[in-house]
């Protein structure tokens, strides 16, 4: 039996009302203590004073508290442990509000472990191939991101336990079935949530989609630090779409009443995956490294070719100028920041000509991560000199309802920084668009295909 057994009040007194407005109070107090938490974070960056940290982060306070009260159990941890064992019906009540409200909709998790009751996507892999694959090991240090792409999309405080353990996974790509299975096969040493206990469950997202539909969920177990899953969760994604997504897996200890405890995660560039090897492979848990908006060098990818056909290249006096094709074809990975599906469109402009008239764009594609746009662009006019003072601008767009949205965009130029003889700001293509341009340049008629980071650095332009 274990002492939180012991440790409990007589509320049977109490109404459903009465008991609801108790644990919106111990809510309100968590809410208080997680806000303190994050001010304490933001001191411990920029007091450089340890004794004036020390006095305005209140660890003074908490230091003599502990010694006071070393073996004495909150009133919060009390009433919380009290109200949790409370059953109805013979079956365990269970609230799931999310840990953190790290999720918008409500999570619904298996509390027996059985899988088919989780999801039609959660399998049972074969035993035996686990047995005889590595387990040892480790991720290559380029395979993790510098900062959490989850965080984008939650909110709320994620340090209320000390993130420590592992975990080990394997993924593998169905180009049969265009399946990716990521088998989640178990974790090692997760910290305690509470009373040296767990009820952990792992949680992926297939960013930047942060919908329901990318949402897969293993079977949670109970009481342990240790949990075996041998559990396959599977997304319908083709194998290029894999370049543009970030493979998320969080662990979490499921609470009763309310919400869950964050216990590390790992990201995953999937781009960055060696899909040659099938064997699980073992991932340090990390703590949630909260990112800003702002701090996204990258929206995703764009997918186009580019051709320039010079003044009578067709026959004779055909065509009547120069001609520049852009043949946008489609985008993968758009990454807004609110996550989730994008109503996206594109838009060129040859600069230096900003006008109305030199602005062309693409269908809006409606709540797509990856949209297919296929349209080209065709602006005449052109003599091969002219190639060397201008500039391509696509731009990609966010629709939301009457507002667009900049997601980032890519410019192909020489880079040289001045047209005409002017210096210019939107002349400030990097090494890779460069390229793009200097080939079309010197290979005329003839298409030449480029894969470009929808940059968010785009120098800002006089309109």
């Amino acid at each position: 039996m274990e002492r939180e057994d012991e440790d409990s009040l007589d509320l049977s007194h109490l109404t459903e009302e009465e008991q609801s407005t108790i644990l919106n109070v111990l809510q309100r107090d968590l809410e208080l203590r997680r806000r303190d938490e994050g001010r304490v974070r933001t001191l411990e960056q920029t007091e450089t004073d340890p004794g004036r940290l020390r006095s305005l982060s209140g660890a003074w306070f908490s230091e003599e508290q502990s010694r006071r009260y070393r073996n004495r159990t909150t009133g919060c941890d009390l009433v919380h442990a009290t109200i949790r064992r409370k059953k109805t019906k013979g079956k365990e009540y269970v609230s799931r509000s999310n840990g953190y409200r790290e999720d918008t909709e409500e999570d619904s998790i298996s509390r027996n472990g059985d899988t088919d009751s989780i999801s039609s996507d959660v399998t049972e892999p074969d035993k035996y191939s686990l047995r005889t694959s590595s387990s040892g090991s480790s991720l290559h240090s380029s395979y993790t991101l510098s900062g959490s792409m989850m965080s984008l999309f939650s909110t709320g405080e994620f340090g209320l336990v000390e993130v420590r353990g592992r975990i080990q996974f394997s993924l593998v790509h169905d180009n049969h079935k265009e399946e990716l299975h990521v088998i989640v096969h178990r974790c090692e040493d997760l910290a305690p949530a509470r009373k040296n206990r767990s009820d952990p469950y792992v949680k992926t997202y297939l960013l930047p989609d942060k919908s329901s539909h990318s949402k897969k969920k293993t079977s949670v177990k109970k009481r342990t630090l240790d949990p075996v899953y041998d559990q396959t969760l599977r997304y319908k994604v083709n194998a290029g779409e894999l370049r543009g997504r970030t493979l998320n897996l969080s662990v979490w200890h499921a609470a009763s009443l309310g919400r869950n405890v964050f216990l590390g995660e790992v990201e995953v560039a999937l781009s960055l995956w060696d899909w040659t090897s099938t064997q699980p492979q073992w991932h340090d848990l990390l703590p949630r490294v909260h990112l800003s908006p702002d701090s996204i060098s990258s929206r995703g990818t764009v997918f186009l070719s580019i051709k320039f056909i010079p003044e009578g290249s067709e026959g004779p006096g055909l065509p009547l100028t120069g001609e520049l094709h852009i043949w946008l074809r489609e985008a993968h990975g758009l990454l807004s920041n609110k996550g989730g599906a994008v109503s996206s469109f594109v838009k060129s402009y040859i600069l230096p000509d900003a006008s109305r008239q030199s602005g062309q764009k693409t269908r809006v594609v409606k709540r797509s991560i990856s949209p297919t746009y296929n349209h080209t662009m065709v602006y005449d006019g052109f003599q091969t000199s002219d190639l060397r003072e201008a500039c391509a601008e696509l731009t990609v767009w966010q629709r939301e309802g009457l507002k667009t949205l900049l997601l980032g965009g890519a410019r192909l130029s020489p880079g040289t920084g001045h047209s005409y003889g002017e210096a210019v700001s939107w002349m400030d293509s990097t090494e890779e668009e460069i390229a793009v341009w200097t080939t079309m340049i010197q290979n005329p008629n003839r298409w030449v295909d480029a894969t470009l980071s929808i940059r968010t650095n785009l120098t800002h332009r006089p309109k």
